[in-house]
């Protein structure tokens, strides 16, 4: 007999017939206790949740789900505790015995290479149509778990970096709590990314072909931060906002509250970290200019960093620099950037990356903690920050990342560069030539052409009301 979903209207009341649903496809002689009933209807809330996101991302995304018992033991810093093996395989099966979700890929362990994945689902047909057709949007509906671990601590232990324990001390509870003031103030606002409906396919297909984007994801709108090798000394930068997943060329069309944007960085970070911390003096000259005679800056920075990076002497050229448009070797291009950097030639290919990290990341921190004060998001993309043009505009935000690098280093920075971005499209049929884009007020005004970012607008102003 086909088990249909009743007409729905809320998230809510739609996870409550599936619910419903799954238990009359049990068959079971006891009821569940009141803490394994509770324990599977967060696992099928959780589950149905994450498909809902999954259809509105950008890319359409699938789900995952980690089958081995032992993951719902282990490191319990880091997991849903409401979330356990029994319950969530058996939300899970109930779902598929319904009909509701397909497996597209069965998780796997590879013990020789040590590498794996997880079980991957989507939602089918009949809930696939519900999905779409409930009431809101799952990016409004999400408010931040400040429950969940937003400072973490990663190791490589068996040659896999995993998440692992750590002590609390006063540094770690500063953190915390400095980035709890940052997600609180992000969840006050409401960022978006405003193209035309007829461009979201587009940029679904640049994410797809691009190896390290994840598809956007609107609900993501706070921050966790993540330390490396096993210490509180290195990495720490901020991680998981769905801006981050936002390919450079598009992060023009940004807004923050429905107001144009600036993205801000500071120019030659890590350069300018290296001298400082070897009490040396980096110069006028670009730092990666210097290399080739203001030839192919933006590969010798990759080739830069690269080397910051590397812990050996890097013999082979990493595979994401491309050397096709310079005529010269890997080796060749290493020596000549380890020649205009004779002052910190020492400093490449030590594995000094990582801690130079911390330090762009104690950085960041002090800007976004100063914007915070102003009630003003600044969205982090490493080592630059999105924010509301008027900042760029008046020169507020280069003041403010000033004082934080040399708060933090001491030393003050020779350039931060500004980019007050404009928005602009390209006409239909016209792949060279491209129009203003419209202001707020015609946006608001006209046709459905921007619908779905303006439909997230509304959603978010109602659910302030």
């Amino acid at each position: 007999m086909a088990i249909t979903l009743i007409g729905c209207i809320m998230f809510e009341e739609l996870v409550r017939e599936v619910i419903l649903l799954i238990e009359k496809t049990e068959g079971r002689s006891r009821n569940r206790t009141y803490t394994a009933q509770v324990n599977f209807e967060h696992a099928v809330h959780v589950i149905l949740l994450d498909l809902w996101k999954s259809i509105h991302s950008v890319p359409v995304r699938e789900c995952l789900i980690n089958k081995r018992s032992g993951y719902y033991s282990e490191n319990p810093r880091y997991r849903d505790p409401l979330l356990t093996y029994k319950q969530t395989i058996a939300a899970f099966n109930g779902l598929e015995k319904l009909g509701f979700i397909e497996v597209t890929q069965e998780g796997y362990f590879d013990r020789e290479t040590l590498q794996g994945g997880l079980t991957r689902f989507v939602a089918k047909d009949e809930l696939l149509e519900r999905l779409r057709g409930l009431e809101g949007h799952p990016a409004v509906r999400s408010q931040v778990n400040h429950a969940h671990e937003i400072i973490m601590l990663r190791n490589t232990i068996d040659g896999k970096k995993s998440f692992v324990e750590y002590e609390e001390t006063p540094t770690t509870e500063r953190f915390r709590e400095n980035l709890r003031r940052i997600n609180k103030c992000f969840s006050n606002h409401w960022f978006d990314l405003e193209i035309k409906d007829t461009e979201v396919e587009k940029l679904a297909q640049r994410i797809s072909k691009h190896p390290n984007k994840e598809p956007i994801d609107f609900s993501k709108r706070s921050l966790v931060r993540i330390f490396s090798n096993g210490s509180f000394k290195q990495g720490g930068r901020f991680y998981r906002g769905w801006w981050q997943n936002v390919p450079s060329e598009y992060r023009k069309y940004i807004t923050i509250d429905e107001k144009r944007t600036a993205e801000v960085d500071f120019s030659q970070l890590n350069p300018h970290l290296l001298y400082i911390s070897n009490y040396k003096e980096l110069g006028s000259e670009d730092a990666y200019s210097r290399v080739l005679d203001g030839e192919h800056r933006d590969t010798v920075k990759q080739a830069f960093n690269a080397m910051v990076q590397a812990s050996g002497p890097l013999k082979q050229c990493p595979d994401d620099i491309d050397l096709s448009e310079i005529e010269m070797s890997w080796p060749e291009l290493r020596d000549r950037i380890v020649a205009a950097h004779k002052p910190i030639a020492d400093q490449f290919f030590i594995g000094i990356g990582n801690k130079l990290q911390y330090k762009d990341s104690c950085i960041a921190e002090r800007v976004m903690l100063q914007f915070v004060s102003m009630d003003a998001p600044p969205l982090p993309v490493h080592d630059s920050f999105i924010v509301h043009h008027a900042y760029a505009e008046s020169g507020e935000i280069e003041e403010i990342m000033r004082r934080a690098f040399y708060d933090e280093m001491g030393e003050h920075i020779s350039k931060v560069d500004t980019e007050i971005l404009s928005w602009e499209y390209r006409k239909d049929g016209e792949s060279d030539s491209i129009e203003p884009a419209p202001t707020i007020d015609q946006i608001l005004m006209s046709d459905d052409d921007m619908s779905q970012w303006r439909k997230r607008h509304q959603l978010w102003y109602e659910s302030l009301m």
